[in-house]
Order: C-alpha cells, then structure tokens, then sequence
C-alpha cells in the first residue's frame, strides 16, 4: 500500500469504528479511545484524521445518509409511475434499516449529539426529495402542490418513515405497513 493507501485505510477504520460504537452505544460512548481501539490504531493517530472526536461524529449521520439514499436511489430509479416509485422508496427504506441496525440509533442521537451533521443530513434527504416531487408533479403524477408546499409534504413523508421506523422496524416488517402507506399516498398526495 502507498502512503496515502494507508493513510486513507486508518481513516476508514476510524470512521467504522465510530459508526458501529454510535450504532450501538450511542455518541457519548464514542470516545477517541473507544474508536482507536476498536480501529487497531494509536490515540495519537487519531488527530492526523480528524481534529477532533467531534468532527469525526460530525461526519457519520451525513455519510451513511448518503450511503442509504444510494441504497435506496438503486432500487427504484426504474419504477414509474411516481406513486409506485414512493412506496418501493419507503420499502427500501426498511431494508436499509434491516442490513444497518446501527443507523436508526445514529440518526435519532444526531439531533442533539451532532446537531449540525443532523441538519446537514435532513436537507440531503429532503432537497433531492422535493426535487423528485416535483418533477412528478409537472408530469401530472402528483397533485399541483405549490414548492413551498411540497417542501411541508417531503418532511410530513420524512416524518412519517422516521416514527413508524422507530415503531415497526428495524427488523422485519409487517406488509401491512407498506399497504397502508401506498394507499395513503394514492387517496391523497398521488390522486387523480
């Protein structure tokens, strides 16, 4: 390995090692020397990746959004229309959730442990979101909600997978849960 192999293997290991402690125990077990250890690496090595621990808990929530938006992104680029796109997003949604047990934990600590990096992560979720709304919506496919009104439509739709997540997830999950959020979306967001 060239030094900037290595160099970029220690930071990946660091930030592994965050992401499972955060996953499991929580940000305030997160310590330096917690990560370094589960990571194999000197405390030292630490600070010639991150400035501090704070920067490294900085970095999970939007990271491992990006990772789950392109999770779920995979899976239903193809689907059309727009009303069955949603549901196959929110189905996805639940299997990222089933293979990352660690995330919800991450996510929900975020708020208040990492309070910038969970703002940071919502508008990478909720931007794009909006953005797939709308294009649907000047196709016809979504109800004429104005922007500013879609931009309320994409946190409601947020809001709704973050509480039944924390309600019926992450393990398997009832169909009815998926049922019932697709007709939800077709009598109202998606209806004629």
């Amino acid at each position: 390995m060239t030094r900037a192999e290595r160099n970029e293997d220690v930071k990946r290991r660091l930030f592994d090692a965050a992401r499972h402690i955060v996953g499991e125990l929580g940000y305030a077990e997160a310590s330096v020397a917690r990560i370094t250890e589960m990571a194999g690496v000197a405390q030292g090595t630490f600070y010639n990746h991150y400035a501090s621990r704070q920067a490294l808990l900085d970095t999970l929530l939007p990271t491992i959004g990006r990772e789950m938006a392109h999770f779920i992104q995979e899976r239903t680029e193809t689907i059309r229309p727009e009303a069955e796109r949603e549901t196959a997003r929110f189905h996805a949604f639940f299997d990222y959730l089933a293979q990352n047990a660690g995330f919800l934990r991450i996510l929900n600590e975020a708020e208040f442990a990492a309070p910038q990096a969970y703002r940071r992560h919502m508008e990478n979720m909720a931007t794009p979101f909006q953005r797939i709304l709308g294009r649907a919506r000047d196709r016809g496919e979504v109800r004429d909600y104005a922007d500013p009104e879609l931009e309320v439509i994409v946190h409601i739709l947020m809001g709704a997978r973050s509480y039944l997540s924390q309600h019926y997830g992450p393990g398997p999950v009832d169909e009815r849960v998926f049922s019932a959020y697709a007709r939800l979306l077709r009598g109202g967001l998606f209806a004629p």
